[in-house]
């Protein structure tokens, strides 16, 4: 099969976020036509008018049926992203057994290749080295239900590779910013509040950034070139968060935050802040899982991807920059 060369239908999950919608653009721009599975109440900010809408949901397998008839490809992208709910098991359902239908669809229908967006939560962050793919997280030691489900639903999607022959490629973003993060991601967040003055203190934490295109156009080469039941990092610079927030500020032409905040003082907070989003209709900004997690510098090592995949990134502040301007023009920053 020369995938390379084959403009085939593809089915994008998640099209209407900030990952999908940079992948559905991908896939229109190498020549495959485009189909979008999104929710009736799904915005569609994001959904150009070039590709072809299903209406459905993860959880209801007749649409998913529907929506892979003639498909060759499905690049399955859809997923709660969020550090803090209500009701946790609203992530589980989506992540975990919306996953599980996706993949039962493909299989049922007869898809020649997936590609399943993980994310680089799935992998153990290690004594201060960036974290490779070598290095799986156990379920137990997943900080939060975001991360735990993700896990969950990697080893499930690994099982039926291995057990039913699914033909999935699997790719581990890291920290992706950009235009069209229309909710915005919690990354995304993080840029509108720094943009905006609303961080005044930073902790001592770091990211892996990449521009979102970047990362779609990494799930396309992991369309062409990945190995089937492999997972690839598809990441960018690993940068300190004081030096993300300096750049942000620098941007709009504020001062950068100099003050570094222990992360002790601010665990108070995060359960006030969840407490009082119990009765609200705003998620918390800053999150107990959050500052969990913040302990650790997130880095890590994509080298695989660029070795195997031909994956390549730019500067990641030119993702910053697209994310502001993108987050200007849509009155984000106001």
């Amino acid at each position: 099969m020369d995938i390379a060369a084959d403009a085939s239908p593809v089915l994008v999950t998640g099209a209407s976020g900030f990952v999908g919608s940079a992948i559905a653009a991908a896939a229109r721009a190498a020549g495959h036509p485009v189909r979008v599975l999104v929710r009736r109440s799904s915005s569609r900010v994001n959904i150009s008018p070039l590709d072809t809408v299903c209406e459905g949901d993860l959880a209801d397998r007749a649409s998913l049926a529907a929506a892979m008839k003639g498909v060759r490809f499905v690049f399955h992208a859809a997923a709660d992203y969020r550090l803090w709910a209500r009701d946790p098991a609203e992530i589980v359902r989506t992540n975990v057994e919306g996953t599980r239908r996706v993949m039962e669809a493909c299989l049922a229908a007869g898809v020649e290749r997936v590609v399943y967006t993980s994310s680089v939560a799935t992998l153990k962050l290690g004594d201060g080295a960036p974290a490779d793919e070598s290095r799986p997280l156990a379920e137990g030691e997943a900080i939060g239900a975001y991360k735990r489900s993700k896990v969950a639903a990697e080893r499930l999607v690994e099982t039926m590779a291995r057990r039913d022959r699914l033909p999935v490629v699997i790719v581990n973003p890291s920290t992706p910013v950009g235009p069209r993060d229309v909710k915005p991601t919690p990354t995304g967040r993080i840029i509108v509040e720094a943009a905006t003055g609303r961080i005044p203190a930073f902790v001592d934490t770091g990211l892996n950034l990449v521009h979102v295109d970047d990362v779609a156009a990494g799930h396309l080469a992991a369309l062409r070139r990945g190995e089937i039941g492999e997972r690839y990092i598809l990441g960018g610079e690993n940068v300190a968060f004081s030096a993300m927030l300096a750049d942000i500020a620098r941007s709009v032409g504020r001062a950068p935050p100099t003050l570094r905040a222990p992360r002790a003082l601010l665990y108070p907070v995060a359960y006030a802040a969840e407490f009082f989003a119990r009765f609200g209709s705003r998620e918390p900004f800053v999150t107990v899982d959050g500052l969990r997690m913040s302990r650790h510098r997130m880095y890590f090592d994509d080298a695989k991807a660029r070795r195997r995949l031909g994956y390549v990134t730019r500067p990641y502040r030119e993702g910053l920059s697209d994310a502001l301007a993108w987050f200007a023009a849509t009155g984000y920053l106001r």
